[in-house]
């Protein structure tokens, strides 16, 4: 979404990055650039002003003039200010109430009300252990609460039965006291919207509200629609009174003003982020993270945490003792490219990553996006399981039959071998027999597993006696030789009683007496 912005925001911090030393004006015309970005990404006026105002004020101080790198440390200040017109901290949806905790989702038709109720019963049942259950106090659009039925089959989630013709007041009278009785942890009332804001919807959702008590009231706004959903986040909050807001469809292609003006403009924070159509797409709002995606700094912690919810672990653990062991067929590979899908695709690890917005026509170029991916896995589907065990036998005939299959052509289906051979290959050194001398085995030395440097055999530490000239005794543990004494014979460190030209024996400062090199008083 923030793709655009993202790219001008980055375009201007280079050029200060890039110089030796700002000043004033330098400053000054980046946050004119910095204005200009925001208010083409449909940013709230009021909105832009506080934050270039903010940027400004600390930029342009002693602190940053003169330091060393002033390009880096405006860029900090940047994304300061964006951290915190996003709102600071993140909040998650509070749950601590007296069970059972009421969430009322409001909202306008068609911004996904529905939809979110499912994905947030999903999320609070998978991973917040907590018994939930639904209510669709929609009884205007037709087959709302028949939606909420079958979305709640679909991810396991109880819903209130329907009962034809009943009032939303009683719908949401009835499903806190079944809630209540059958001992459920939260409760979740979808309201019904308008197309556009209007009396009769905002007098519904005020009785509504003075029925349920909700804990929590979360507006459900479409991202795509701009300044008009920081209006209507704006009447919704003086009228019933919110206590967060989800943005639905933050994967589409808008301009992202929404986000960035939402919690200024209202007060209240951003939640949740509904990031594309399937139930488990959901996500925590993170400003620090948001704002380091904008600025093209990416999003490793988001990242590592979504791939830590998606990947198996005893799956993960079967990998790793097959790279431990040198092998990897084609099942593995497809294995890994369904994973890439599971984080989101080649896309969204990308946009995750940091730099890659500087190479996006690179990355065009070379083809690598969701397709290449489902491309890959399609070839690989079209073999058999001998196949894929073995591709060594994958001969010209066998490839054109894979290549009709897949719908690709044979030079593809070759492309693909050669890749899974060269992963191949490498797990063959990082693993297999010659682990040892291997990758693996030389970074299980380095990081004192595996017994550390090797013990050399008798024959070449006989050789090594002779290159240093040693005979005799064979190098091992330090021993005591025959030809050492066990002690220093008496005498041996005494000086002799006098010393050619010095007229005496030798007196060091502050001993008063000869060298004693044991410290042993002299009787």
């Amino acid at each position: 979404m923030f793709e655009s912005l993202s790219e001008k925001l980055s375009g201007i911090l280079d050029k200060l990055t890039g110089r030796g030393a700002l000043s004033e004006e330098d400053v000054n015309a980046a946050m004119r650039e910095v204005r200009r970005a925001l208010l083409e990404a449909d940013v709230a006026l009021e909105v832009v002003r506080s934050f270039v105002d903010r940027a400004r004020t600390k930029a342009v101080g002693a602190a940053v003039i003169k330091s060393v790198r002033p390009g880096q440390m405006v860029v900090k200040i940047v994304h300061d200010s964006l951290v915190e017109t996003l709102g600071g901290e993140s909040q998650a949806i509070d749950l601590n109430a007296p069970a059972p905790v009421a969430i009322m989702l409001v909202g306008l038709q068609g911004a996904g009300k529905t939809t979110t109720a499912a994905k947030i019963a999903k999320r609070l049942t998978d991973r917040d252990r907590r018994k939930v259950l639904m209510a669709s106090l929609d009884v205007k659009r037709p087959a709302a609460q028949e939606q909420l039925a079958v979305l709640g089959r679909q991810v396991g989630v109880d819903t209130l039965p329907i009962v034809p013709g009943q009032e939303p007041v009683a719908i949401a009278r009835r499903a806190e006291a079944a809630a209540r009785l059958q001992g459920y942890d939260v409760v979740l009332l979808d309201t019904a919207g308008r197309t556009h804001i209007d009396e009769p919807l905002m007098a519904e959702m005020a009785e509504i509200r003075d029925a349920s008590h909700p804990h929590e009231i979360l507006l459900v706004a479409d991202a795509l629609t701009g300044q008009d959903a920081v209006n209507l986040a704006k009447n919704f909050n003086d009228r019933v009174g919110l206590t967060g807001i989800v943005l639905t469809r933050m994967e589409g292609d808008g301009r992202g003003g929404a986000a960035l003006s939402m919690r200024s403009v209202t007060g209240k924070p951003i939640k949740l982020l509904g990031v594309g159509e399937k139930m488990d797409a959901l996500e925590d709002f993170h400003p620090s993270r948001l704002a380091d995606r904008i600025l093209g700094m990416g999003d490793i912690v988001g990242l590592v945490e979504k791939a830590a919810q998606t990947i198996d672990a005893a799956q993960a653990a079967k990998m790793a003792e097959k790279m431990r062991k040198g092998v990897f067929d084609l099942n593995d590979l497809s294995e890994q490219l369904a994973q890439i899908e599971r984080l989101g695709g080649m896309g969204g690890i990308m946009g995750m990553l940091p730099g890659v917005a500087k190479i996006k026509d690179q990355l065009a170029s070379a083809s690598l996006d969701d397709k290449f991916v489902k491309r890959q896995r399609a070839i690989i589907s079209s073999m058999t399981p001998k196949e894929r065990r073995n591709p060594d036998i994958l001969k010209a005939s066998r490839k054109k039959r894979i290549a009709a299959g897949a719908g690709v052509t044979v030079e593809l289906v070759n492309r693909l071998l050669k890749q899974h051979r060269q992963m191949a290959d490498m797990m063959k050194m990082m693993g297999g027999a010659n682990a040892k001398r291997g990758m693996m085995g030389k970074l299980g030395q380095m990081m004192g597993m595996g017994g550390g440097m090797p013990m050399p055999s008798p024959d070449e530490i006989e050789a090594l006696q002779k290159q240093m000239g040693g005979a005799g005794a064979p190098l091992g543990p330090p021993t005591a030789s025959p030809g050492i004494p066990a002690a220093p014979p008496p005498g041996a460190f005494n000086l002799p009683p006098q010393f050619p030209g010095l007229g005496g024996p030798p007196k060091l400062p502050g001993l008063g007496g000869g060298f004693n090199p044991f410290g042993v008083k002299k009787k």
